[in-house]
């Protein structure tokens, strides 16, 4: 045997460090690379991270969870504003669905899906993946009926019409109604539909009309005067009191018309058609002896110098002084002229003792046979008829139309008319219908009364252009006239007339500064030597005291 051999130690064997480590490095490449393998299937079932369905982002989400949000989005109720009024509209009641596997599909249709997958996830190690922003757009349904059902509802419950215009019996003004509101359905349903297939614009302001409020008509003003006689305890159509009242609008021809054609006693009223007449007789210019008359008759109810007047048409149509015939004239042309139911037939009363009155047949007439007034059987008329008249009138004063054209071969000139209008407007009684008026407007009147009815008729001037005829007539069935009742009445429908047409410029208050009775007529009446009937108050600037 031999002593080298074993003597000799023996050699350790080295560990194998660089193929540890290099296995080591091959399962974390392993493990790494399953990690990332997992991680990739996995997020397969993920949404593309710039995806966006209906306008909701929904990125790297699962296809449920991303349903479920766009859902949610769309199932909040819109709000809906009826004239700033809030009304919840949920989807669901108009039958609003989203058609989600057409918009899911189409937000997987996103991804990479014609590459392998191996071919897509060596993409995914390398950061080569394809980013693309995708907005897959709202695919909805909803029922149209029943949503215009649903607005249909809303428009039945909140429409609300104008209101009727009132009036206020305490100021005699017209009230106005309320505003109304009226919703465009149609237009509607567009904005509606909008907001339903809006993920965040979730409200409507509906489209509303507003109607403008009833500011008031003449019939406002009709009930208006009959509310007013009943609230002071005189029944316009009774059996012991009647009204008659009747108001024409010169702009519009609108009328009101209560109890227009019951007849009274026209007592100086008569004196209008006395006066119409006597110009249509005239054939040069008024003699100053005559102008003084028609002064006496219309602002002093002079019943002589009416008398007197209705003498010279007389004698102006049949050549002799023969009042009857005048009268007659007189009558006839009134009833030409549309009032049929005005006549006269015997000379107005003198109060003189022995005066031999006469009469003339009366004409056949048709007043309102439902009411008697126990008209005087010689001198009667209506509040239409005086309405009539006063309107020719002034529609030939002001267009040279009215009388003229009723006479069109130049009976009447509209200068002649102009100095009817003139002539009564120095009427200043400041009582009836003129102290319904404000101080200072000009109206054009005359007025008559006898124990159970008082009457006046006219024209109002206000500032405002909006003129109109008034004519009133009051009976009450007795044996000596109650003024302070009576003169009242026919003040406040004058006024409530007033108000109507000039609704900026209100009487809200009878007037304080009114007489007990009428103002005398020496207080108005011109001098003789300087009478103007073209300027019926000049002589005010040049006489002394006045």
């Amino acid at each position: 045997m031999s002593v080298t051999g074993l003597g000799t130690k023996r050699r350790r064997r080295a560990l194998p460090v660089v193929q540890l480590l290099s296995v080591l490095m091959l399962l974390a490449a392993i493990g790494l690379f399953v990690l990332q393998l997992v991680q990739f299937s996995r997020g397969q079932e993920l949404l593309p991270a710039d995806v966006t369905v209906a306008g909701i982002r929904v990125g790297n989400l699962l296809p449920q969870e991303a349903v479920a949000r766009w859902e949610q989005a769309y199932s909040q109720p819109v709000t809906l504003y009826y004239a700033g009024s809030p009304i919840l509209l949920d989807p669901a009641a108009v039958g609003f669905r989203t058609n989600r596997e057409t918009m899911l599909a189409a937000a997987r249709a996103a991804s990479d899906v014609e590459a392998s997958f191996w071919s897509r996830f060596v993409n995914h190690l390398l950061g080569r993946e394809a980013q693309q922003t995708v907005d897959v757009p709202l695919s909805a349904d909803f029922q149209r009926n029943l949503l215009e059902q649903f607005l249909r509802d809303i428009a039945a419950r909140y429409d609300r019409p104008a209101g009727s215009a009132g009036f206020n019996l305490e100021t005699l003004t017209v009230r106005s109604g309320a505003e109304g509101y009226t919703m465009d359905v149609q237009a509607a349903m567009s904005l509606v539909e909008a907001a339903l297939f809006s993920p965040d614009n979730r409200s409507v302001n509906l489209p509303v009309e507003t109607a403008s409020a009833n500011e008031g008509n003449i019939n406002t003003l009709r009930d208006m005067i009959i509310a007013y006689l009943n609230n002071e305890g005189f029944i316009y159509d009774g059996q012991t009191t009647v009204a008659s009242v009747f108001i024409l609008d010169l702009k519009t021809g609108e009328e009101v018309n209560i109890n227009g054609d019951v007849a009274f006693s026209a007592a100086s009223t008569m004196k209008l058609p006395i006066l119409i007449d006597y110009f249509r007789q005239l054939w040069f210019p008024v003699p100053n002896d005559e102008a003084w008359l028609m002064a006496n008759s219309l602002l002093c109810s002079n019943n002589a110098s009416s008398n007197l007047l209705m003498q010279i048409i007389g004698e102006r149509v049949s050549g002799q002084q023969d009042i009857f015939a005048g009268i007659k004239d007189v009558t006839d042309n009134a009833q030409y002229l549309g009032a049929r139911n005005t006549y006269i037939t015997a000379p107005f009363d003198l109060g003189i003792e022995g005066q031999q009155l006469g009469s003339i047949p009366a004409p056949r007439t048709s007043p309102n046979p439902n009411f008697n007034t126990s008209p005087d059987p010689y001198n009667q008329t209506t509040a239409e008829d005086m309405g009539t008249l006063f309107s020719l009138v002034y529609d030939c004063a002001k267009y040279g139309s009215g009388l003229m054209a009723a006479y069109p071969d130049g009976e009447f000139t509209q200068t002649e008319c102009q100095q009817m209008l003139e002539l009564m407007s120095a009427n200043d009684l400041l009582r009836l219908l003129q102290g319904g008026v404000p101080a200072g407007v000009r109206i054009s009147h005359k007025n008559g009364w006898v124990s159970d009815t008082s009457g006046d008729a006219g024209i109002v001037f206000p500032p405002s252009g909006r003129d109109y005829v008034i004519a009133v007539y009051l009976w009450e069935q007795t044996e000596f006239q109650d003024y302070t009742r009576l003169w009242p009445l026919i003040e406040g429908i004058s006024r409530a007339a007033w108000n109507y047409f000039n609704p900026d410029d209100p009487l809200i208050a009878p007037r304080s500064d009114l007489p007990e009775t009428a103002q005398e007529c020496k207080n108005f009446l011109p001098p003789q030597d300087q009478l103007d009937l073209n300027n019926i108050n000049a002589w005010r600037s040049t006489t002394p005291g006045s």
